[in-house]
């Protein structure tokens, strides 16, 4: 059975940012997330991870098709 819930790191690890960048996500409320144990450990579930990354993927073809190709902000490897 897929794990429901998991943490930032792997949130971080799948997204290729660092954790502060995973964090800042689930702060400013772009990627919801639940605290949960007597440490408060943030656990993001699976669903709304891939949510997010549609919702990316959505917000990348509009700039895409509002800005055309200009050359500014394009992918790059690295």
């Amino acid at each position: 059975m897929p794990k429901r819930f998991i943490p930032l790191t792997e949130v971080s690890e799948i997204l290729d940012v660092s954790a502060a960048q995973a964090y800042a996500l689930v702060r400013s409320g772009d990627l919801p997330a639940i605290k949960v144990g007597g440490r408060g450990q943030w656990r993001v579930e699976t669903s709304e991870l891939e949510a997010y990354i549609e919702r990316m993927y959505a917000q990348t073809r509009d700039f895409v098709a509002t800005r055309g190709d200009a050359g500014e902000g394009a992918p790059t490897e690295g």
